[in-house]
Order: C-alpha cells, then structure tokens, then sequence
C-alpha cells in the first residue's frame, strides 16, 4: 500500500481552507450578535424661530432661544457624529409645554435615528386623551415625563393626585416609558406610583438631582432599585460637580447608585460616552455597553 505525504502546498491549502471556514463562522457570529449602538438620553432641542415655535404660556422658565442656530437639530446631528453617538432620544423641554410641534418635525426629519419623549400638564384633565392622540400621530413617541422636585411644584403636588395617577395610567397602557425628573424628596411618593401600576416603565433622570435632597430622602431613592423595571440615568451631573468632562469627583457617589441599581437597569446621557467608562471602570466592556446604548434599545424595543 503507498502512501503519500501531503505537500507544504496542500497543507498550506488545507490550512486556508480551515481558517476560510473559521473567518466564515466568525463572520456569522459578528452579524448575529452586532455591538450594541451608543444612545443618548437626555438633550433639548430649542429653535429660535418663536413664530413656528413659540414658547407655551405656561412655561416654567424662559429660556433665550435665539442663542441657538437656525437649524438646532442639524447642529445637534452635528454633536452626535462628532462624539460617536448613533441614535438618541431627545427630550421634549419644557419651556414649550405641551405643544409637541418641534418636537413632531424633528421626528420626521430623523425618524431612524431618533425618538422623542413627551410632556402633559397632570392638572389637565385632557393630558391623557391628548397623549394618546400624540402617540397615535407619532409612534417614535417613547416616553412621557414627570417633574417633581423642590423649586418645581407647578406641575403637581403629589404623585397620588387623580390627574397624576390618570395620565400615568394612560402611559402604561401606551406601552410608553415614564420619564421621573424628581427630587429625592418626591421617591418615596413615586414609589407608591410605581407600586400601583406593575410593570410599569420608569426612568429616573439625573440621579435625582440628589443635591435637592437629604441623604434620607436619598435613601427613598435607593429603594426603588427594588423594582425591576426601574432605571437610573447617569446624567445631570454637572448639576452638582464641577470637575468636567468627566466628573471624577462625583465617583464616590455614583458608584453607590451604580452598585444598586446595576449596569443592568443605568442609562447614559448627557457630556461624553466616556462618562461611563471613567464611572464604571470596573465593570466589563459588554456592561459598559449596555449602559452606552443597550439597555435603551432593549427597554424601547429598539432593533
């Protein structure tokens, strides 16, 4: 019987051909599981064109939006290409209360890459139905937004008032997510919110501007990491620190956020997408991902 040893040339090709089939299946677990996209939660969109735009009656403070460029979200695409964000939500501001018109128009322009939160006055007795018909004209309407803190008692007093309780009710049946820029010492309140509707979509902004607090009303805060569905958003911290981009004077404080709440259930906005790997350090790459972008495409259902 013979036998013929294979040439370095047909061991070359054998070896080609393996690692071809490797690059191949390597290929096909890179498509099947793609990095997760950078998404920020957090800017306002002002336009200086008050005609087209105006500013609502009851708006809470009165920004000078003329400081801003004719085309705010040309200029705001701008920002996300430059720090290599790849989609965001932006957040409806409140100086135009619940006129949704800047916000619809940019939604359209951009409706791939963006989606919208808004904002109802709780007092009026409309504020559901109105967000329903929001919605029903705009599906990239994600979220609606709760403000609460002290210095900010226009919108509500308590979050057991009937009118709170109602359009909250309408949120949760919309599937939407409910947006809490409260203060520490509005937690314990939200916390019964959330109890009486489970299930429920929660995102608290700005660490809870826990400068607007104790450290007991604090602690109210912290407790809501008991519910799964609550997220924190790792924004706002120049409201408190000074030390920017990155706030490293801060890591003491958010560390201990972080470590309730889980990089399972943090949420990034605001600054640089490098906040979160100086304040999550510790963690894994695919952890700080998820904080980036991943946990905001998945509570969204963002494909």
């Amino acid at each position: 019987m013979n036998f013929t040893h294979p040439t370095r040339r047909q061991m070359l090709r054998t070896t080609l051909g393996i690692g071809a089939v490797l690059s191949l299946a390597e290929k096909g677990q890179a498509k099947a599981n793609p990095p997760e996209p950078v998404i920020e939660w957090n800017a306002h969109i002002f336009s200086p064109d008050v005609k087209k735009y105006p500013l609502h009656p009851k708006a809470v403070y009165q920004p000078d939006v003329s400081i801003h460029p004719a085309d705010p979200l040309a200029a705001y695409l701008k920002r996300l290409d430059e720090e290599g964000i790849d989609r965001a939500v932006i957040v409806h501001p409140e100086p135009y209360g619940d006129n949704h018109r800047l916000m619809l128009d940019c939604l359209k322009r951009e409706p791939k890459r963006l989606r919208g939160t808004s904002l109802f006055y709780p007092k009026d007795p409309e504020a559901p139905a109105k967000l329903a018909a929001l919605v029903k004209e705009e599906p990239h309407i994600v979220s609606t937004r709760f403000h609460a803190h002290r210095g900010k008692e226009d919108y509500l007093d308590t979050f057991a008032d009937a009118g709170v309780r109602a359009l909250w009710k309408k949120a949760h049946e919309l599937g939407l997510v409910i947006e809490l820029h409260i203060g520490p010492n509005y937690a314990q309140q939200a916390g019964e919110a959330i109890k009486a509707f489970p299930g429920c979509k929660v995102l608290i902004d700005h660490l809870a501007e826990p400068h607007m607090g104790t450290g007991p009303e604090f602690a109210d805060v912290l407790d809501l990491a008991k519910y799964p569905n609550v997220y924190m958003k790792l924004s706002g911290l120049n409201h408190f620190a000074k030390d920017e981009p990155y706030y490293e004077s801060a890591l003491p404080f958010t560390s201990r956020v972080i470590k309730e709440f889980g990089p399972e259930r943090l949420v990034w906005g605001s600054g640089s997408p490098k906040i979160v790997d100086v304040h999550l350090k510790g963690y894994s790459e695919k952890e700080r991902a998820m904080v980036k972008g991943g946990n905001i495409r998945k509570l969204l259902g963002w494909s």
